[in-house]
């Protein structure tokens, strides 16, 4: 059996004040940032959240699930599946879970190396993880968080 192709999806970092969003494409298997998704003790701003899918049509979501270092879960862990999950009920949309370790990491290192090469405003550090997390999930859709 072959995996489903998705063409476009949307990627996101949950966070409980932000939650980081990059939009994405199979055909190059490149991630750009979006502008973040407010949100208030994890609970986003759903009028956003629409227009956004609205606007940009995925046909597929990655949510990156939060996992320590040992491969445990921790209370940011249960709150990105919760997002997940209604995610699915509110869209009918595939989601998937993708391994984020190390994605506001490897953003922070991005971000720093860009700032010191220019000037000016740089795009949200959620949504940067949200890049590496969707761009992960591309290079490897068997990747699946547990």
């Amino acid at each position: 059996m072959t995996e489903p192709s998705f063409q476009r999806i949307l990627g996101f970092d949950f966070g409980t004040k932000r939650i980081g969003v990059a939009s994405a494409q199979a055909i190059t298997g490149n991630a750009s940032p979006l502008t973040p998704i407010p949100a208030r003790d994890g609970i986003p701003d759903w009028d956003r959240l629409d227009a956004l899918l609205r606007e940009w049509t995925p046909e597929a979501l990655v949510v990156g699930l939060p996992l320590n270092m040992d491969d445990t879960e921790s209370t940011l862990s249960h709150l990105a599946r919760k997002f997940a999950r209604r995610m699915v009920a509110r869209y009918r949309l595939p989601v998937f879970m993708c391994d984020e370790r190390l994605s506001s990491h490897s953003a922070r290192g991005l971000l720093m190396e860009v700032q010191d090469r220019r000037k000016g405003k740089l795009p949200s550090l959620d949504s940067t993880a949200a890049v590496f997390i969707a761009e992960a999930w591309l290079a490897d859709p068997q990747r699946l968080a547990p």
